[in-house]
This record gives C-alpha cells, structure tokens and sequence, in this order.
C-alpha cells in the first residue's frame, strides 16, 4: 500500500486553492480546491479531510470519494464538494504518475487528439468587448464569453436586453447561464432556439439530475474544483450522455483544475468545448508582487498552448503538468501576509437591494 502521508494547503493569488498530497513511497499529487470567496471554509474542510484520511492508501480514489461524500449526515453543498475536489485530483494525479499515465488513460482512453477551449472578454462595458474578442482570435481561441446583460433587477425593464443584442451582434456568441429552477430553465428552453448553458453551481450528478430529466439544458457545465473533482466530474459527463446533453466545464480557476478538466476533455465523447482562464480579468487584479496567471505556476506552460481555437492533449503522467512547488510556497507565504482571502463584490439595485449574479 501507498499511503497518504501529508495534505497542504496554499492559497495563492489571485484566487486560488491548490492542494499537495505526499504519500508514503514520496509520490506528491496536486489537486486545486477552489471556492471563490469561501477560502476559509474550504481550508478548514480541507483540514477535516487530511485528519480523516491521513493513513489510508492512496490507491482508493473510489473509496475515499465514497467516504468523504458519504460518510458525514450532511453532504454535498459548495464547500464540501470543492474539498474534496481538491483530495481527488490530487489522488488521480499521483495514480497516474505511479502507473507512468495520464489519467485520461485511467478513465478509458482518449476519444479527440486535441481540445476546444474558450476565453472570458468580460461585457460589462459594452464598448470593450469588440476589441477583446479580437485579442482573443489573435491569441488563437474561436470562441470566447461574456457577460449578457449588466445587473437586471427581479422585475426589469425589457429595454436592458437591447444591449445584449447588440453584444451578440457585435461578437456573435452567447451562452445564457441562468442560476435558477430547473423547471424555470425548461420554460426558457422551449421559448428560445439558443443551446442553454448552465452548472457551475451545481455540485453533484444527484444537483444535475432534475435539470437532465425535465430536457432543462443542452450543455452542463460542472466546475471540476467545485462538483467532487475529476471523479465527479466524470460521472456527471456520463450521466449527461444518456440524455444527449453535451459537457463544457466551467473553470475560471488555476491551472491545476484547467489540467484536471482537460484530462476528462480528452477521454469523454459528449465533451464540447473547455473554458480557459488565461487572461481573465480576475486574474489582473493584484499587484505585480504577488499577481498571478494560468501559466504562472506550471513549468511546462507550453502545454497549454493554444492554436487555432484548441490546445494539446497532455501527455506526461498524472495530470500532465509540472507544478513549480517553489514559486507556489513562496507566493503563498506572500500572498497570505499581505491580502485578505478573495471576496466577490456586492452587487446592489438603484432601491439598494442585493442584486443577483
């Protein structure tokens, strides 16, 4: 057996969470476990988890998953699931680098040679979003998102919609991702020809099942840091087959997710379109002491090199990059001295109501 000897847990800018198992033959996994504007409630799950499965053998992945979902009265839920996220991409990575594979390999075998991903360009200024989306083409993507609309109250007028058509006009793409009813999704889905969109607060296969069962969505967007990690993830891909949904994960996260999410890309047959957080605008929003991208803390970033709207199947063991430990202890040590853990603003309507996102 190889057991689990040791879990850390750094948080790094500008958001982020990423966890280190170490067992017993020396084998170090990485997982990412981040809850935007939670850090703390996932750092003390994440405590929880290393008390309770210090010791087991790290081979167990299903075992472990079962007993950590299970294995309490109260289960599932954003913060809990984002934990143990973080545990089971981490147990697959160092699975995959004890057999010498990447975990694509573990979970069946590659289905594509290669992987569609897409860039955020924001929205909220209607103005920019032209001359983002043709960044976006010049760095190589095909595809990018934005935001549809700016804050809408619960009653609004249906004149701040016009903005949105002149948005998709202009840039000729939109996914409407609606936290609602599942019952509500079905009603917007019988009244547009749109492909709906939606998932990333979602957190189980078991939170997908009303939405696949009413023909709710087109394309489920679990987020592999938040729905149970890559176990999950790729349960709910399976799921989402058997009712002709397709799957694009939602990851505005680290690169450690981005690895995760790619390796369930390259080896799920309903898998569409993968989104990437390089250059997102919350990772512009430190300084350049601690400031942080998706290529900052890998060693290898040339794997997620992007041409002609896709990137590479990863092919090294595990999750197929090379977590740079030194960089992530020391911008860690850095980054928790000087910032408070990340908070999502407060959005409010002209009555001083809490809008929603």
């Amino acid at each position: 057996m190889t057991l689990i000897q040791g879990l850390e847990v750094f948080r790094v800018p500008p958001r982020w969470v990423f966890v280190r198992v170490v067992t017993s033959d020396g084998l170090v996994g990485w997982g990412e476990a981040t809850l935007e504007g939670h850090t703390e409630a996932i750092e003390g799950a994440l405590q929880d988890l290393r008390e309770k499965f210090t010791g087991w053998d790290s081979n167990n992945i299903e075992d472990i998953w079962q007993v950590a979902y299970r294995g309490r009265f109260y289960r599932g839920g954003p913060v809990l699931m984002s934990a143990l996220s973080g545990l089971d991409i981490a147990l697959w990575d160092i699975k995959g680098k004890r057999l010498g594979v990447p975990v694509w390999q573990l979970l069946g075998g590659k289905v594509r040679n290669r992987i569609k991903v897409y860039g955020w360009i924001g929205g909220d200024k209607p103005s920019d979003v032209i001359a983002a989306a043709q960044r976006r083409k010049h760095q190589g993507f095909m595809a990018v998102k934005m935001n549809g609309t700016e804050s809408i109250g619960w009653i609004d007028s249906p004149a701040k919609l016009k903005d949105s058509v002149e948005r998709v006009r202009d840039v000729r793409a939109l996914e409407p991702l609606l936290p609602t009813q599942p019952e509500e999704i079905a009603d917007l889905k019988n009244l547009v020809a749109t492909p709906i969109a939606l998932g990333e607060r979602l957190y189980t296969r078991m939170d997908y099942r009303p939405y696949f069962e009413r023909r709710a969505i087109d394309i489920a967007q679990p987020d592999i840091a938040h729905c149970g990690g890559i176990s999950e993830l790729h349960r709910i891909a399976t799921l989402a087959e058997a009712y002709d949904v397709a799957l694009a994960p939602h990851c505005p996260l680290g690169p450690i997710a981005f690895a995760a999410c790619l390796q369930v890309a390259t080896c799920t047959a309903n898998f569409v379109i993968q989104e990437m957080s390089w250059e997102i605008h919350y990772n512009a929003s430190l300084d350049s002491e601690v400031g942080a991208d998706l290529h900052t803390f890998v060693a290898n970033p040339e794997v997620f090199q992007v041409k002609d709207g896709h990137v590479g199947v990863l092919e090294a063991p595990g999750l197929g990059i090379e977590v740079n430990e030194e960089l992530v202890r020391n911008m860690s040590a850095q980054y928790v001295k000087k910032y408070p853990a990340w908070r999502n603003p407060v959005w409010r309507g002209e009555d001083g109501t809490v809008v929603e996102w």
